[in-house]
């Protein structure tokens, strides 16, 4: 597997661990006694989520500044 397809599965899959961990934060809260230091579970998955999120945000750019360029659409005499 490419390292780009790599890296985007992963924020896939973090970002379900994200939700799931909120989902748990909000729950755990709504306790009587709240269970306060559940409320730090998320950061981890957020910061992975940030970190892979602007990597593929940069994606395109990066490739752009080494040279590479955007793709561009066939013209109609190359379509035929």
């Amino acid at each position: 597997m490419k390292w780009n397809a790599w890296i985007r599965q992963f924020h896939r899959w973090v970002s379900i661990a994200f939700t799931l961990s909120v989902i748990a934060t909000f729950i755990a809260l709504a306790q009587d006694p709240p269970l306060v230091w559940v409320s730090y579970v998320p950061l981890l998955p957020l910061a992975l989520l940030a970190l892979t999120g602007l990597y593929l945000f940069a994606l395109p750019y990066i490739g752009r500044w080494r040279g590479g360029s955007a793709p561009v659409p066939p013209t109609e005499a190359e379509r035929h």
